[in-house]
């Protein structure tokens, strides 16, 4: 067999049995999971550094740019939407609304049912912070061609889409 034909064959001999790790190869520096855990830690604490000055956190903001983006109007559809459990986003929401950014109000068919708004302020927010986001991302994406970056996001979309199967 050719060099490039054994390749060929060890690549989807790999993908086929999904056993890229195993205990023998494994080390914390070269896990997908730690570097995947490393790169969203130096996102998040950027993120939040940049938007200080507007009295948010990142966190907040992703939760006021999925409300805004239609991804959910309840604290429920949120949770799923950004993947955390139903007290983080209580306690989220909370601040949120304390701030005068987010706004619930009791749905009027179904009591039980409250939804969830951006106020004025929350919007004008909105608006203001892509930019911030923008600035973030090119930072850790320096060096990267439009080919790469393209790559990254697929390699993450299969990642999540495989914890999702």
């Amino acid at each position: 067999m050719h060099a490039k034909s054994r390749m060929d064959h060890d690549t989807r001999q790999d993908r086929q049995s999904g056993e890229l790790y195993t205990v023998a190869n494994y080390t914390l520096d070269d896990s997908v999971g730690y570097l995947l855990g490393q790169a969203k830690s130096r996102l998040t604490a950027m993120v939040d550094a940049e938007m200080a000055p507007h009295g948010i956190t990142g966190a907040q903001w992703a939760t006021l740019l999925h409300l805004a983006n239609g991804k959910g109007d309840t604290a429920g559809e949120l949770c799923r939407s950004i993947g955390t459990d139903t007290g983080a986003m209580t306690r989220m929401l909370d601040r949120l609304e304390a701030k005068g950014l987010v706004r619930r109000v009791r749905c009027c068919d179904d009591r039980r049912v409250v939804r969830l708004s951006i106020t004025p302020e929350g919007h004008a927010l909105c608006d203001l912070l892509p930019a911030i986001a923008v600035k973030v991302l090119n930072k850790h994406l320096r060096g990267f061609s439009t080919d790469e970056l393209a790559d990254l996001k697929d390699y993450l979309r299969r990642i999540i889409a495989n914890a999702d199967n």
